[in-house]
């Protein structure tokens, strides 16, 4: 089965600030490894199973993403531009219409592009898995739980429908610990990871059945299009029409057609600095620094300095990024309220 990827490249991160901004969000640093999360995200999709990729990002995003995929020498076939964000399900729409226009026997792999996936090959597996079944089905990749995590919504296993892959009971908000203890403990229940295999026809007919205002906005956008050469920019008039609605609202918790993937494939969305510092590389106190940093008796510490020396002396379990857009200093257990810090600094100059 022959599998188109589209990489969707939006979001701001902005629980990663001041590290990520709207300029330059998550996927465009090289966060996990030496190579930006986007590049890391196209290698990965490049083989022998795979067509070349599309990509759908920002309009004030095109030269950042060409210039990092060119560096990896990888040219996407089509890059899709949006005026502004209109949320996954408008992504979903475009990917599904592209697929359809440009390899309709193909399956379409929505991928977002600021994932981390450590094991790549476990991944093709679980894509091959899949296939037949996302031939009528709309398959998401449920990751396996390895512990009560609160920051993610979870999917709820049904019935099975091969091995390896379920129908879907049904999709649950970010839980309260006690709940995602349970969730755990049953078996049943996976992260959503938010990556979709689907067959462009049956996202197009979920779409028209479930949320037809979004697809017939996307499909006037697409089609009133500018073009040129590598580029789409998607119609702005048009493109304004479209709800800012979730394909998860939109599709996933109301079609008849969810199946979900169990996959265990070093999955992390680096969603927040806690989670850098669960992936990255640690000194013998367990301190994650990168950029010119001094640690004087400091214990698992976070520490990014993109500008002067950064020196922390006596502290533990705190981090500090710090950038030309802003310094941040927290504690690690609180890296989930630094969203609050970039909606506060937003206010405060108005260009972050």
């Amino acid at each position: 089965m022959r599998i188109l990827p589209i990489i969707m490249s939006g979001g701001s991160g902005s629980r990663l600030w001041p590290l990520s901004t709207p300029s330059q969000p998550k996927q465009f640093h090289a966060l996990a490894t030496q190579r930006t999360m986007i590049q890391e995200t196209a290698l990965r999709l490049s083989g022998p199973e795979f067509l070349e990729s599309v990509v759908i990002c920002g309009r004030s995003h095109e030269q950042l993403a060409v210039a990092q995929l060119e560096a990896i020498d990888h040219r996407p076939q089509a890059i899709i531009l949006e005026p502004f964000a209109r949320n996954t399900a408008a992504v979903a729409a475009v990917a599904a219409l592209i697929g359809q226009e440009i390899a309709p026997d193909a399956l379409v792999l929505l991928v977002p592009a600021d994932h981390v996936i450590t094991k790549p090959d476990v991944f093709r597996a679980a894509l091959q898995t899949a296939a037949a079944t996302a031939l009528d089905h709309i398959v998401t990749f449920g990751i396996r739980p390895n512990a009560p995590e609160t920051g993610f919504g979870y999917i709820q296993r049904n019935e099975s429908l091969c091995d390896g892959v379920w129908s879907v009971k049904r999709f649950l908000e970010k839980p309260n610990l006690a709940t995602a203890t349970e969730y755990v403990a049953d078996g049943g229940y996976d992260w959503n990871a938010g990556i979709f295999l689907f067959s462009p026809q049956v996202m197009l007919e979920e779409l028209n059945r479930h949320q037809p205002d979004v697809l017939e906005a996307t499909r006037s956008a697409l089609e009133n299009a500018q073009v040129t050469e590598r580029t789409r920019l998607l119609n702005p008039d048009d493109f304004a029409r479209c709800p800012s609605i979730s394909i998860d609202y939109a599709v996933m918790e109301r079609t008849e057609r969810a199946a979900v993937a169990p996959c265990d494939i070093g999955w992390a969305d680096v969603g927040g600095f806690s989670e850098l510092w669960r992936l990255g590389a640690k000194d013998t106190e367990g301190n994650h620094s990168s950029g010119d940093t001094i640690l004087i008796d400091a214990n698992n510490c976070l520490v990014r300095a993109e500008g002067p020396p950064v020196a922390v002396i006596g502290l533990d379990n705190i981090m500090v990024i710090s950038t030309p857009s802003g310094i941040v200093v927290a504690p690690v257990s609180r890296a989930q309220d630094v969203k609050l810090a970039a909606e506060a600094a937003k206010k405060l100059t108005g260009t972050i």
